[in-house]
């Protein structure tokens, strides 16, 4: 059969059809040891990925053992145990060494990583940054503290890999800026923590390291993309690390695992020596920010950051260094605060927890005005969506080298894989039974031209403008608000992009954000999840509440907010939620 086709298909060359047939075959063999071939040459890198980081790890090791055999005496617990601010102290005053510190907190990040699987690698120059601080003669403000990394920071020598295969060959030529300035602050970076895969998920899972869990709940998933980083701190391993926040990927993390984390203004810290799978989106800009056990530790790690040293290696950067006197004020705050934002309503617990808040600040002598956000359906979809998936999600799709993903993101990956005009049409179909869905797919098809690009930029710019104009109608300082959680189990949180509506809305408006920890799930909150509808009582309404079952005892966590360029005023808020927080739990 298929001969007679090749002899009607080429009547007026002397072919042989048999060679033909070959040729074909032959062409078709080539093909699938070529792609066969390409797919070997990627496992090797993940391969050898992993066996770098194993022996990173068992140097470690080693490297802790000595120090273990040298000096045995050594008060694990006691110095795990300590604040950031006192040990800060203790170390500034001598009454404790930063060798020490430094081995207690790499043998505390290994037993941390054994249960979770957070670090992508250890850093072994920290050794070389201990001495190094050993020797000068000022103390920086973070002089001795251990301080881990996320994997995307750049650290000199080391990959910044975003989770994908297309990064492993490609060593950091010089540390980040934001690097440069913890190490000249005293600080020794000891360790860079795991990351979704693409950054783009909330998540914390490749196909090179593999996935990361929470470690109050195995089941659960850390949160991300900086979930590494919540994993690490959480367990004990770091005191203070460094995230990144593109739609809450520092605020996800911190509800998910009980820390304290703020993406500040993205201008306030500088982004020079940083790398993301895709470049040059602006419009909703990427913040780097600290995540800590408390607040005080977030103030102390930006009073670092925001130096003159910093200034001078990023002339783009504000020079405003940090305003203690906004952080230590005490005065009474006017507060907008909500516990819904009409898109995706929240688990009972975490609705809880702002009410419970407010109630807390009410009582305190605050001043608290209920305040709603305009219009988040349209800033998922039209702003924030649109931003990312401007082509359709064709430059996100090119970085799958070989078509390596990972599972937690194939739903996400699988709907831009859809063609635009079949998106646009499924987007019709669904408007009227699952209307979300529809907006999602339509927002995925991306934008048909520049001038709708640029139609796009002023739509942002108008939207930040009238959330402005309402914010000072009400005359608000700050405002307190939900953040998703509690922590979902792993796998649920490609399936459920938008959930991150409560986050996302500040990452469009570029204001400063954090999440304080403030309370657990309870078996009432649990009990309460039963009745769960949500607003549509759709399959991702549905998916929510399965997402985040069995969750009694994870933590939950409120969002504070201020205004661009007031991180001191949104830490002070912070640390008043913290206080009373404590108070009660104490009472």
């Amino acid at each position: 059969m298929i001969q007679q086709q090749l002899r009607q298909l080429l009547p007026e060359w002397d072919v042989d059809p048999h060679a033909a047939l070959a040729l074909l075959g032959g062409s078709a063999a080539a093909l699938v040891v070529w792609k066969w071939l390409g797919k070997r040459q990627i496992q090797k890198k993940m391969e050898e990925a992993r066996r770098t980081r194993d022996e990173g790890m068992k140097k470690m090791v080693k490297v802790v053992q000595k120090f273990r055999e040298q000096i045995p005496s050594v008060q694990t617990d006691a110095i795990l145990s300590l604040p950031l601010l006192e040990l800060t102290a203790r170390l500034q005053e001598g009454s404790l060494s930063p060798r020490t510190v430094l081995y207690t907190y790499l043998e505390k990040a290994l037993e941390v990583t054994q249960q979770t699987n957070c670090l992508r690698h250890f850093i072994p120059e920290c050794e070389e940054q201990l001495q190094e601080i050993q020797r000068r003669r000022e103390k920086g403000l973070l002089y001795g503290i251990p301080i881990s990394i996320k994997d995307h920071i750049g650290h000199k020598g080391h990959l910044l890999t975003c989770g994908l295969v297309q990064c492993l060959g490609t060593l950091a030529q010089e540390d980040s800026v934001l690097v440069k300035v913890l190490k000249r602050q005293g600080a020794i970076p000891f360790a860079m923590t795991n990351v979704s895969q693409s950054l783009f998920s909330y998540d914390c899972s490749n196909p090179i390291f593999g996935q990361t869990l929470n470690p109050f709940n195995s089941q659960k998933t850390p949160g991300g993309s900086s979930g590494g980083e919540g994993a690490l701190i959480a367990g004990g391993g770091s005191i203070l690390g460094i995230g990144s926040d593109v739609g809450g990927s520092i605020r996800l993390p911190s509800s998910f695992c009980g820390l304290c984390g703020l993406k500040p203004t993205t201008e306030r810290l500088s982004w020079s020596g940083m790398t993301g799978p895709v470049d040059g989106i602006l419009a909703v800009p990427c913040a780097l920010g600290p995540m800590a056990r408390d607040v005080d530790s977030l103030a102390l790690c930006m009073k670092a950051l925001l130096c003159e040293e910093m200034f001078w290696l990023d002339p783009t950067v504000p020079p405003i260094p940090f305003d203690e006197e906004v952080y230590s004020s005490s005065g009474p705050l006017r507060i907008g605060y909500y516990d819904t934002d009409g898109y995706f309503p929240l688990p009972p617990c975490m609705r809880r927890a702002v009410q419970e808040t407010r109630g807390a600040l009410q009582a305190a002598g605050h001043q608290l005005v209920p305040f709603s956000p305009p219009r988040i359906h349209y800033v998922m979809t039209e702003l924030f969506l649109k931003t990312f998936f401007a082509d359709g999600g064709h430059a996100w799709l090119d970085v799958f080298t070989g078509n390596i993903v990972d599972p937690s993101l194939k739903p996400q990956v699988n709907c831009c894989k859809i063609p635009r005009l079949v998106k646009k049409l499924l987007a019709l179909i669904l408007k009227p039974v699952f209307p979300r869905l529809a907006d999602y797919l339509s927002a995925l098809s991306g934008m048909g031209s520049v001038k709708e690009m640029w139609n796009h930029h002023h739509q942002l710019e108008a939207y930040r403008t009238e959330f402005i104009t309402r914010w000072r109608e009400l005359q608000l300082d700050v405002v307190l608000c939900p953040v998703l959680g509690p922590a979902f189990t792993t796998g649920y949180p490609g399936k459920l992009l938008t959930a991150i509506s409560s986050t996302m809305l500040y990452n469009v408006l570029n204001f400063p954000a954090g999440v304080v920890p403030v309370s657990k799930v309870t078996e009432a909150d649990e009990e309460e999840l039963k009745l769960y509808r949500g607003y549509c009582d759709d399959p991702w309404d549905r998916m929510l509440k399965q997402a985040v079952a069995g969750a009694v005892g994870l933590p939950v966590a409120v969002q504070c907010v201020a205004l661009p360029w007031r991180e001191e005023l949104c830490l002070r808020f912070m640390k008043e939620v913290e206080t009373l927080s404590r108070e009660k739990k104490a009472a």
